[in-house]
């Protein structure tokens, strides 16, 4: 028995986004990738995540503060401006950001942030279905005071950003990095020491 479904999450890769061009996903794509992403694994119901859409206008300003940031971090000019063009590339950039709550009596902390990875798993998968492309973008960068002041509410961490569009051209199939059998092991019982 075959899904519609898995053909589309065999085949999704993720797409820099200088393969990637106009237009960006619309209001209507990005409530739907945004209800697949509220379909993951969410012990206690917490939603430790939510995403800050940055497109139009909005786009030089995440630019000024790539450059801000970059410079902050001692690069020099051209450089700094090399990470200003980087965040105008994509037509539109969705800031990831997490809430965990450390402190919660039911649902620990690795708990949540597996939810956070998996409405990002589902949010780029449901794009890639939409026909868009995407890639998840972090580095140093979100540890940059001027970006975490900028994207972050109380509590919450800047995870990184991603990147979408419509793929300039079909990007070649990369090849996997492992076998499914890499990763799927059999269970027989407790180790021994």
């Amino acid at each position: 028995m075959q899904s519609d479904a898995l053909p589309v999450l065999l085949t999704r890769q993720s797409v820099g986004a200088r393969h990637l061009v106009e237009p960006g996903p619309d209001d209507a794509a990005l409530r739907l990738m945004c209800e697949a992403a509220l379909r993951a694994p969410d012990h206690g119901a917490l939603v430790p995540f939510r995403f800050a859409v940055v497109r139009g206008a909005a786009r030089a300003q995440l630019a000024a503060l790539f450059e801000q940031a970059a410079r902050d971090a001692g690069k020099g000019d051209a450089d700094a401006r090399i990470d200003a063009e980087r965040a105008q590339r994509a037509p539109l950039t969705l800031a990831v950001l997490a809430r965990i709550d450390l402190g919660h009596t039911l649902v620990p902390a690795h708990e949540q942030w597996a939810c956070v990875g998996g409405a990002l798993t589902n949010l780029l998968n449901a794009a890639h279905a939409l026909g868009f492309g995407g890639k998840m973008l972090s580095g140093a960068k979100v540890r940059s005071p001027v970006l975490q002041r900028a994207f972050c509410e109380a509590g919450e961490t800047l995870v990184g950003w991603v990147a979408l569009g419509t793929p300039a051209a079909s990007p070649a199939r990369q090849p996997r990095k492992l076998a499914a059998d890499a990763v799927l092991r059999e269970w027989s019982g407790p180790r021994t020491p």
